[in-house]
């Protein structure tokens, strides 16, 4: 779901996560796979839509852009733009951009530094269409046996670190346009009517691909727009 278009662009969401409907929903699914989550890591709500020629700005730009996708349901709303989607992994990209098997690309405005992508692409636009996170987990039955203390003090430590998370990753996010623009490339952040106007037709085909037919699918959108309106 953090994968869903401009859902979590406000990073205020990610401060009210922990212990909120939309967190416990998901912890009871994770319970049901036999994990017992104790913490909620956010990484970042900062991406960049890598291309080559041109920024990719407004929906028009995406139409028969090949580019590299993820999760079935964020492919459906880059298709509703006109793009392509190419399944591969995160270790195939760079050689993809570089040989042109994919036109475009969307990264961590960190990661296009880090993966070198400023070697092979020209035009980065920064846009906070995706969240990614980690979470911590324990065994349940490691879990079932701790006294009442040591799981308050566990859920403290990991409400505390969930905080931290976010702070930590609002200030890498803060230099990293910078970081990539002195690699010499074109960098430009999405105006706020930019992103609204990417998100009136990508996050109507995500929600579709992902919550059709799928009452608890179609639950969980309902408990983060709860989250987006109080944030």
């Amino acid at each position: 779901v953090t994968t869903r278009p401009f859902a979590f662009g406000d990073l205020n969401i990610w401060r009210n996560w922990d212990g909120s409907d939309a967190a416990n929903f998901l912890e009871d699914k994770l319970r049901e796979k036999g994990v017992e989550n104790v913490v909620w890591l956010f990484q970042t709500n900062d991406s960049v839509f890598t291309s080559k020629g041109k920024y990719l700005k407004a929906p028009e730009d995406f139409a028969g852009v090949k580019m590299r996708g993820l999760v079935p349901a964020f492919n459906a709303s880059i298709e509703a733009l006109g793009a392509s989607p190419v399944s591969m992994s995160g270790g195939e990209v760079y050689q993809a951009l570089a040989t042109g098997v994919i036109d475009a690309a969307m990264t961590g405005t960190d990661a296009a530094v880090s993966r070198k992508y400023f070697e092979v692409q020209d035009h980065f636009t920064v846009v906070p269409v995706i969240s990614v996170y980690f979470h911590g987990y324990v065994n349940p039955d490691w879990y079932a046996g701790l006294s009442d203390t040591a799981k308050a003090a566990l859920d403290e430590a990991g409400s505390k670190a969930a905080g931290w998370a976010v702070e930590a990753a609002e200030d890498a996010a803060a230099g990293a346009p910078e970081a990539l623009a002195a690699k010499g490339v074109n960098v430009y952040t999405l105006t706020a009517e930019e992103n609204a106007a990417l998100e009136a037709v990508m996050q109507p085909a995500f929600d579709k691909a992902f919550g059709e037919g799928d009452a608890d699918s179609q639950k969980l959108l309902e408990l983060i727009d709860a989250l987006r309106s109080g944030s």
